[in-house]
């Protein structure tokens, strides 16, 4: 709430929305469904940004694929090194 308050203080026509981001969603590309959250909040109506909707909230339109890129090209660049550390915890 201070923050709402702060940036309201500067502008009072500024666009403040306040819910829940869960960056991830672990069920993409199906709807986020985790039981700790139903029923505390509308997961469909906008009060929880999950995933895609997320990502391209903050970014822009389509960021998610362009960020899913980034990590798809990132995990073949360093997977011989991960694989590397990983195996020394066998």
């Amino acid at each position: 709430m201070p923050g709402i308050a702060l940036r309201l203080s500067q502008d009072r026509n500024a666009k403040v929305f306040t819910g829940l981001a869960i960056p991830y969603n672990p069920n993409h590309p199906g709807p986020y469904d985790r039981w700790t959250l139903k029923g505390l909040y509308d997961l469909g109506g906008g009060e929880v940004l999950v995933g895609e909707e997320f990502w391209n909230y903050v970014g822009g339109a389509n960021i998610y694929e362009d960020l899913l890129d980034v990590f798809q090209e990132t995990g073949q660049e360093l997977k011989p090194e991960l694989d590397k550390k990983f195996a020394e915890f066998k």
